[in-house]
């Protein structure tokens, strides 16, 4: 399987191509393989992503239990809510929700 990453160096932006090999014992066809691992990598960027690098959860010092857990709830309450609201861009939603006290009141409505 192909797969394309581009992402920005120091105002450039770079596009990596890499061939992936898989070993499986599904039964299902080349294409069924590939719709299934692009199905994995679409909740990795709509969810883990957005979670690790927008709200900075990988960057959080919260070790205590449950505090890990009621963190989390919250950060997955947020990015439903902004969803919810018609956002696409969670960075932006999170940035136009901490800007204005009317649209965070506006999302609750």
């Amino acid at each position: 399987m192909q797969s394309t990453r581009e992402e920005l160096l120091h105002d450039m932006n770079v596009v990596t191509r890499k061939t992936r090999y898989y070993i499986y014992s599904f039964p299902e066809s080349a294409e069924q393989l590939a719709q299934r691992i692009r199905s994995y990598w679409e909740v990795e960027n709509k969810v883990h992503y957005v979670r690790d690098v927008t709200q900075g959860e990988d960057k959080s010092r919260i070790r205590t239990t449950p505090l890990v857990q009621i963190c989390a709830l919250a950060r997955n309450f947020a990015i439903n809510l902004y969803r919810e609201f018609g956002f696409t861009n969670m960075a932006q939603a999170q940035r136009r929700c901490g800007q204005t006290f009317n649209t965070l009141r506006a999302i609750f409505e």
